[in-house]
């Protein structure tokens, strides 16, 4: 495997497969198996899950809620999502952790930088709910700053599509892909791979990030092996 440790960002739209909203049990247990794919080849993985198809609080707050008071509703969100998948993790056989940043004792740990990195040390996957337990600041800087402070090599950012474009491939057919693409190209074209925030700080900790279709039966293990799939943002 080319990558001993990976942080895997999943939106929390992805859980809601054909769905419009909610969690679809079949598109969870398909993520299952691909983790388990990886981990089986001893691949230590972490996870940080956004809350988007249960709630937003940019989303919220534009609709007059009060955007903090919205963004710990998204916080929630996220922890909601990631019990989910921890229990379709451990249906499909894997050790796994759940951290929060915001402390719910009796469901989830509390998010300890060695603790953490221990549990991956000892093969079970992390999954690190309630983004960065701050209001205004997305899953996507939870990702990186997860990914950083337990070290790991790589952020996958799970998507629908299968890489970085110059314009939308779902609207676009004469979108091109970018099969690498550099931090600073990205920020001087404006694609939007991740928000400011997030990109800059992966960005500074020169931690790469490959951008790949999830939702493709075995890509996860392929991007981990090292094959040239999707789209690596780095230096």
């Amino acid at each position: 495997m080319k990558y001993k440790r990976i942080l895997l960002k999943l939106s929390g739209e992805a859980l809601m497969g054909d769905r419009q909203y909610g969690i679809d049990p079949e598109r969870l247990a398909e993520y299952a198996q691909d983790i388990k794919t990886i981990t089986d080849k001893g691949v230590e993985v972490a996870i940080v899950i956004g809350g988007g198809n249960i709630f937003r609080g940019v989303a919220g707050a534009s609709k007059g809620m009060d955007r903090v008071q919205g963004d710990h509703m998204g916080m929630l969100a996220t922890v909601i999502n990631g019990l989910a998948l921890q229990g379709a993790l451990e249906d499909a056989g894997m050790p796994t952790r759940l951290q929060t940043a915001i402390q719910i004792n009796e469901v989830a740990e509390p998010f300890i930088r060695r603790r953490a990195m221990r549990h991956l040390e000892k093969g079970r996957v992390v999954i690190f709910g309630g983004g960065t337990g701050n209001p205004y600041f997305t899953t996507d800087s939870a990702a990186v700053l997860r990914a950083i402070e337990v070290e790991a090599d790589v952020i996958l950012k799970g998507t629908r599509v299968d890489g970085i474009y110059n314009t939308d491939p779902e609207k676009d057919n004469n979108a091109i892909k970018f099969n690498f693409i550099s931090f600073d190209d990205v920020l001087s074209k404006g694609l939007k791979v991740m928000d400011t925030t997030a990109f800059t700080l992966s960005q500074e900790n020169e931690l790469p990030i490959i951008v790949f279709d999830m939702n493709k039966k075995g890509n996860l293990l392929k991007v981990v092996s090292g094959e040239k799939i999707g789209t690596e943002v780095n230096l």
